[in-house]
């Protein structure tokens, strides 16, 4: 299947992605004289055998920075790289084991900016058009990997707003097996404006709320 046999479904996720603007997905874009680092994300949409889905990882649990967090594959952009897109399909590969030949990019989102960590991400949006075997490849960086059904972010009852400690909230998700780990910041933030933008939303509950479990905030429980 070509880029322009893309099921229905995605495409209008496709025509979305490249229309939409930065400031339609976050009030946080680089500023025009920012050093921020140039880094990159696959937005990788697939066919599972549950229906549409996304790719996502879950960072190992005793990493220094944003342990357990819940991403798409990606990470900076090197200088080897021809641009944003070949780094995102780099580091897929890197991260999970995902065989490039077999993805088809659609379109590369504005480039968003991460303050905490002074990054320039820019999303790259793209079919599996061809499956790969994934799965952790190095598990000092990655826990798990996770093929999501898109049914299952948009179904109210997994939707949640995540606190943190230090007051601030987000949107968020409930995914896995069993809806107990929590999808926030970032990664959250970027579905769920897009999903806003494409008209996919459905009416859920901001007041269910959870608190950022203590892994995730680099605490140890021994």
């Amino acid at each position: 299947m070509s880029e322009h046999e893309i099921p229905e479904w995605l495409a209008t996720i496709r025509d979305a992605a490249r229309t939409i603007s930065g400031a339609d997905l976050t009030r946080f874009l680089p500023p025009e004289d920012s050093d921020a680092r140039p880094g990159a994300v696959l937005m990788l949409f697939g066919e599972g055998d549950r229906g549409p889905d996304l790719l996502l990882t879950e960072r190992a649990h005793d990493m220094r920075s944003h342990p357990g967090q819940v991403s798409f594959p990606g990470g900076s952009v090197d200088e080897t790289d021809e641009s944003p897109t070949a780094a995102a399909l780099r580091e897929a590969q890197e991260e999970v084991g995902l065989d490039p030949a077999g993805v088809d990019v659609l379109a590369t989102l504005p480039e968003l900016w991460l303050p905490p960590s002074n990054f320039a991400v820019t999303p790259v949006v793209a079919w599996w058009r061809e499956e790969s075997p994934v799965g952790v490849v190095d598990p000092r960086e990655v826990h798990a990997v996770y093929r999501v059904p898109i049914e299952e972010l948009l179904d109210p009852a997994h939707r949640i707003t995540v606190t943190h400690p230090s007051g601030y909230s987000s949107p968020g998700f409930l995914i896995g097996d069993d809806k107990d780990l929590i999808l926030w910041g970032f990664t959250a933030g970027l579905i769920t404006r897009l999903f806003d933008y494409v008209g996919l939303t459905r009416e859920w509950d901001p007041s269910v709320t959870r608190p950022l479990p203590a892994h995730m905030l680099g605490i140890r429980q021994d």
